[in-house]
């Protein structure tokens, strides 16, 4: 029996049980608790005592009593403030007013009731409620309304609450804005990758799973609360390896309410970067490009009928110009008055890169011999140009700075400065319906639509050149997105100790992106045969990278084109993905047990038409094909000079990538079934047990159709082709049935004011990019190939761009065994034949104290180990990376791949093998106070650890590249807070001023959010590194202090001077022998701290007794602090150790206007 029909069985029987079983527990993905004990004077538990919980928003009422031991528990609360009353004839009846709950969260309230007449009523406010979690162990943070209204957040963009919780870090790089206009934040969580954190809105998934991004991020007006979980999560929730993050939109109430609100930033209130907008711009003689946000819409919500309808909507618009500039590399005025005007080509001002050695001449074996062009001077007549390189160099424009230049004016001498639009469009509509006091029905719709368009940093009119965008987050091009998500559900009460819940939500995501100048062809119309072909798809500049982008230390490297590397433009790209999931949860109090049972059930379905590898082409020109390489008399060579620039000019291309593909309909499906029972077991008053288990089956994934999919068995080198000759749709890839995650948590109240919480739980999840799901079997062949072509090293010619040009791609023929031999030269993803799942084993031990009943204090200990997750920031790493080894001796690059030998094959093979693993370590410390007498803070420091490997060299050897996290913040401060000035109407200072002057000097309120964080881990590197090896990292050996005379111009030490020779020492660095790594470690150095503070001065005032007004300054990165970037990590190179960007914007002020009634 196939494992999928064994696990449809085990399921059956599952929902059999779960049918019949009179135990479960309370949903909390879209709902709150209230629980507690009830006691007398004495001490003593009081049972059968009446407890109401009544909505102050909607009038509901929910009862229940206490049981044998005191304790009562009200399951399934919408999220709002609620009045709880205890009462029991003979004593006084005792009520707490305004008591708040939030979705996911048990909120404790023990009442002791005192003895007297019923009528009586002991009357207790919500903010002498204790703030101590005694309930779970899980690491959380959670954020009220006024929190997410009020606190001054760039963009108002939600995803960025994350990074106000403890163990969190914010990436630095992004998705290309074209897939991500809803501007999701990559953001790591206690050291786990940024995709695997779950995104949930009103109790339904909100992630995408193939980007791992927030499908609607909702509108602020929108939102109730958001409770950001990190760790050790009750086993309810799943799929997610890092954060779960919960959010309820509103609802409505028997009132009506609603707000109306408008945000301005423009370029006239922002401060100048001082690396790229320190000169006046010379076309438009502004420092900074015209830029203007404006984001503005409104929100009602109210009864229909009261008591029982209720409806709210809101809407959100963004119009933003954007505005850009880059700091880059074009050809030189003497290039450009020599090489490109017919004279001989003068390459002087390059020689401080390298001696240009003729590829033409010497030995075209090995690279040896070849004759120097005397001062980097090529003589035209005798070794002609490329009339193809030629011409598309005059399509750049000519440098326009010598400020902040380097390496003789060559690097950084074009500044590039221009906007580009984004419109977005958001709204949400919610209805709730109380049917009866024991039923509740919701439903909710979002739509979010995008529209975003960019230019090239080098496009002039209608000549789309490319390079860098300048459009949002870099981007070039045009893409439109919407996005969909519906939720709805009820909630039913079968008894009084038995209910159950039913969810069913909904969300696509659909985008279309064409870069400019699609229907052109402008390297056909220069003369490059191959890449702009019939295809449509192919139309547009190719991308063109001169040089390898300095990672091998100095080179002179620019681009130029459309790519996604360029331009941030994965185009043309068609992305429509939808999901369907279906959630039932049954909750059974028993006693002190609160018992749950639930069922998670998904489908989703997927279909990427994608351009990660531009279909017209990406070309590189390496240094090593103008370079001159000596044999010595040990066998082994070295090299020395060498331009990339001079290769460009000489017609030699030293690899081609690009996507090629067959059909444009090819998709995917997978099924995902989740099952999770759990217990809260209250053992006594002070100890809290919680146990649970959780099982994910996630089925391998399936194509849409005969032919859609290919998998590479590199067992025997063949390409499998889905739904030919017994090969199924899923390519014969199995799963597992054994994904069981354990969730334990305790809580010990210890004299009242202090608990002891201790967690431990296992997590699995989907991971992203296609490693589990999504285009990793249909961007094989034989629908789709990443084309590879390249010299059998970096020294030799793949092709010349004088005809006949690139060379085609031929589809293989499918065979009907379903089997056929994957050919060289082209790049597939590779899968395991058996699934693994991301997985993530964390814990943790915290102790809070309570120092007011509003104000709590805690410390924990925070740790987690990751198994089967990626290298790096994965998903994929090279899995045909050649070794180092035999470099020395000349073997080629081809003969040192690990599949050459056996397959030929001397491609890059993208391996989706989830077979690394990583390690947190952290202290973290909170302290927060709920917001009572007109303020409110919460203040957290972080000291962690994260240990990964990188994906570079890891199917070698991996320990050469273990180290700490790219994105290791070893010490985090935050502090957020809110506060509302005690001067005012109402207030404790001028309280009863009149109402004039109530508006001078009355509604003040000041808040704020500051990070200080230490600085960010990089490599170093050195110049010559690609003469003393060809792959793997290239790192120096350290021999002395490297950490002195910290500043931008130098925030290291480098060498005196060049590293020239293998085993040259200079200052604290040395030259590593050729074939060998250096002994410098990965992330061995440390950036510059960060700081920053985002504040904001509200203006509160009354217009009429319903309306009030807000009139909001805010200014991000208050202090206009320059956070410096990461300094050029060279250190033998003149611009070693120098820091020539910022981490962050300087100051942006914007202005806001709110209405509420």
């Amino acid at each position: 029996m196939r494992k999928s029909s064994i696990a449809v069985v085990l399921v059956v029987l599952y929902l059999g049980y779960l049918a019949l079983a009179p135990t479960a527990g309370f949903a909390q993905a879209v709902y709150g608790s209230i629980f507690g004990i009830v006691t007398d004077t004495s001490g003593a538990a009081v049972s059968g005592a009446k407890v109401t919980v009544t909505s102050l928003g909607k009038g509901t009422k929910v009862e229940t009593t206490t049981n044998d031991t005191g304790n009562y528990v009200v399951t399934h609360l919408i999220p709002g403030k609620y009045d709880v009353r205890a009462e029991l004839a003979g004593f006084k009846a005792f009520e707490v007013k305004a008591i708040d709950v939030f979705a996911d969260t048990a909120t404790p309230l023990d009442a002791k009731i005192q003895v007297g007449a019923v009528t009586e009523t002991v009357t207790v406010t919500a903010e002498e409620t204790p703030m101590l979690k005694t309930d779970r162990a899980d690491v959380a943070t959670l954020f009220t309304e006024k929190v997410v209204t009020e606190l001054p957040i760039f963009n108002r963009n939600f995803t960025d609450f994350q990074l106000l919780t403890p163990g969190t870090q914010k990436l630095g790089w992004s998705h290309a804005a074209s897939e991500n206009p809803q501007g999701s934040l990559q953001i790591n969580v206690n050291g786990q990758h940024f995709s695997g954190s779950s995104f949930q809105l009103d109790g339904t998934d909100n992630r995408d799973p193939i980007l791992g991004i927030i499908v609607i991020n909702p509108n602020l007006e929108s939102v109730t609360e958001t409770k950001i979980a990190t760790q050790n999560y009750d086993a309810e929730f799943g799929q997610a390896l890092a954060a779960v993050i919960t959010a309820q939109t509103r609802s409505g109430t028997n009132e009506i309410h609603g707000s109306a609100f408008w945000f301005r930033r423009s370029d006239q209130l922002q401060a100048r970067d001082p690396f790229t907008q320190s000169t006046q711009n010379s076309l438009t003689g502004k420092f900074i490009p015209d830029s203007l946000w404006n984001q503005y819409g409104g929100s009602v919500g109210g009864p229909i009928l009261k008591n029982k309808l209720f409806v709210f909507g809101d809407y959100q618009g963004t119009r933003q110009k954007v505005g850009n500039s880059q700091r880059l590399s074009v050809p030189t005025l003497l290039v450009r008055n020599t090489c490109l005007a017919g004279l001989d080509c003068n390459l002087s001002e390059y020689l401080g890169a390298g001696q240009i050695y003729d590829p033409a001449t010497g030995n075209q074996v090995n690279g040896t011999g070849r004759t120097a062009f005397n001062g980097n001077i090529i003589p035209v007549a005798t070794r002609p140009l490329s009339s193809q390189a030629v011409a598309l160099l005059k399509l750049l424009p000519a440098p326009n700075t010598t400020t902040g230049t380097s390496q003789n004016g060559t690097i950084g001498n074009f500044v590039a400065s221009g906007t580009g639009g984004f419109d977005n469009d958001v709204f949400d509509v919610r209805v709730d319906h109380s049917t009866t006091s024991k039923m509740h029905i919701f439903g909710r719709y979002s739509l979010a639509d995008f529209r975003l368009t960019g230019r090239g940093a080098f496009d002039t009119g209608s000549i789309f050149v490319g390079g860098h965008g300048l459009g949002l987050d870099g981007f070039a091009g045009e893409s439109k997105t919407r996005n969909h998500s519906l939720a709805s559900g009820f909630d039913y009460a079968v008894s009084s100790s038995l209910y159950t819940d039913f969810r069913f939500g909904y969300f696509k995501y659909h985008v279309t992106v064409n870069p400019n100048g699609l229907g052109s062809t402008p390297a056909k119309d220069v003369g490059i045969l191959g890449l702009n072909t019939s295809d449509p798809l192919t139309g547009g500049m190719p991308a063109f990278f001169i040089g390898d982008g300095g990672q091998a230390g100095g080179d002179i490297a620019f681009g130029y084109g459309l790519s996604d590397r360029l331009a941030r433009c994965n185009c043309p790209l068609i992305e429509n993905e939808d999901q369907f999931q279906v959630v039932n949860n049954w909750s059974k109090i028993v006693s002190n047990h609160n018992f749950k049972l639930g069922a998670d059930i998904r489908y989703a379905r997927n279909l990427r038409v994608p351009s990660d590898a531009h279909r017209a082409g990406e070309l590189s020109f390496y240094k090593e094909r103008t370079e001159q390489r000596v044999q010595n008399p040990d066998g082994t060579f070295s090299a020395n000079g060498g331009v990339p620039l001079a290769s460009f000019l000489l017609s030699d291309v030293g690899q081609l990538q690009r996507y090629v593909s067959t059909t444009s309909n090819a998709g995917e499906r997978q099924k995902r079934w989740f099952f999770y029972g759990q217990d809260t077991w209250r053992v006594t008053p002070n100890l809290t047990f919680n146990y649970g288990l959780r099982w994910e089956i996630y089925f391998p994934q399936t194509v849409t159709s005969t032919g859609a999919g290919g998998f590479v068995d590199v067992a025997t080198g063949n390409v499998l082709v889905a739904g030919v000759g017994g090969i199924d749709s899923s390519m014969n890839v199995e799963n597992s049935l054994k994904n069981f995650a354990p969730r334990l948590g305790v809580a010990y109240r210890w004299r009242q004011k202090t608990v002891i919480r201790m967690g431990y739980g296992r997590s699995f999840d989907i991971g992203v990019f296609g490693s589990i799901f999504g285009h990793s079997v249909t961007q094989n062949l034989p629908v789709l190939a990443r084309q590879q072509v390249q010299g059998a090293d970096k020294f030799l010619s793949a092709f010349s761009l004088t005809p006949p040009g690139a060379p085609g791609f031929v589809f293989p023929t499918v065979p009907s065994s379903g089997q056929f031999p994957l050919p060289d030269g082209v790049n597939q993803f590779i899968q395991t034949k058996r699934m693994r799942l991301p997985t993530v084993d964390a814990w943790n031990l915290t102790v809070q104290r309570e120092v007011t009943p509003s104000l709590t204090a805690e410390i924990g200990y925070v740790g987690n180990k990751g198994t089967h997750v990626f290298a790096g920031n994965g998903p994929d790493y090279n899995c045909n990376q050649p070794s180092v080894v035999g470099f020395a001796t000349g073997v080629s690059n081809s003969a040192r791949r690990p599949f050459f030998p056996k397959f030929g094959w001397t491609q890059d093979l993208r391996c989706h093998l989830e077979d690394a693993s990583n390690n947190y370590h952290a202290l973290q410390t909170k302290v927060e106070k709920r917001f009572s007498h007109g303020y409110q803070f919460l203040a957290h420091y972080t000291w962690a650890k994260a240990i990964n490997f990188d994906g570079d060299y890891y199917n070698t050897d991996p320990k050469v590249n273990r180290g700490p996290n790219d994105f290791n913040r070893a010490h985090v401060f935050v502090l957020v807070n809110l506060w509302e000035l005690p001067v005012g109407k109402g207030k404790r200072f001028a309280g009863n001023i009149s109402r004039m002057a109530d508006y001078l000097i009355g509604g003040w309120q000041v808040n704020a959010v500051t990070n200080w964080s230490s600085g960010l881990p990089f490599s170093p590197s050195y110049n010559e590194c690609g003469n003393d090896r060809d792959t793997g990292p290239c790192r120096p050996d350290i021999v002395g202090n490297v950490e002195s005379g910290i500043s931008k111009n130098g925030w290291f030490t480098i060498s005196s001077g060049p590293l020239a020779t293998n085993g040259t020492t200079s200052g604290p660095w040395r030259r590593p022998q050729v074939g060998q790594f250096g002994t410098a470690g990965r992330n061995t150095l440390y950036g510059p701290r960060f700081f920053n503070t985002d504040m904001s001065l509200f203006k509160n005032f009354v217009i009429t007794e319903r309306v009030r007004g807000q009139f909001r300054f805010e200014a991000f990165n208050f202090f206009n602090h320059v956070n410096l970037g990461t300094p050029s990590n060279c250190v033998d190179c003149s611009d070693g150790g120098k820091i020539t960007s910022t981490a962050a914007p300087l100051r942006q002020l914007q202005f806001g206007l709110k209405f509420g009634f």
